[in-house]
């Protein structure tokens, strides 16, 4: 039997060419492959990569979610950061959106520019 591994996720987003930019700039990743309406992105050494696919009927989720019907988040990415503020100013730079609700002191959520919830985290200080 031969290993399994994982080797992307793939978010909806009604542009995937333009959610891919928006996460090959955020991360430094590149394009691996593309398709009209896919693309895979991921770390130029190699690893796990990211997938986007064009979805016509895509809903953003809503976080957190507020009453019984909304689009519910499905998943979040966990980006590790060493200066919290100066990635969050950066990933706001390049499109994202900061979410009024914030849980943590060393984490912040955002909204990259297709509405997925994303989280950039630093370790605590010890």
């Amino acid at each position: 039997m031969s290993p399994t591994r994982l080797s992307t996720v793939v978010l909806d987003a009604h542009d995937a060419h333009a959610l891919a930019d928006f996460y090959a700039r955020l991360l430094g990743f590149v394009v691996r492959a593309e398709e009209p309406d896919w693309v895979l992105i991921g770390p130029p050494g190699g690893g796990t990569g990211l997938s986007f696919q064009t979805e016509p009927a895509y809903v953003p989720p809503v976080w957190p979610t507020r009453k019984p019907g909304d689009q519910q988040m499905m998943l979040h990415l966990d980006i590790e950061v060493d200066d919290l503020e100066s990635e969050t100013a950066r990933a706001m730079a390049e499109g994202a959106t900061l979410a009024e609700y914030q849980p943590q002191d060393d984490v912040r959520v955002l909204f990259d520019p297709a509405g997925h919830p994303f989280c950039l985290w630093t370790q605590p200080s010890q």
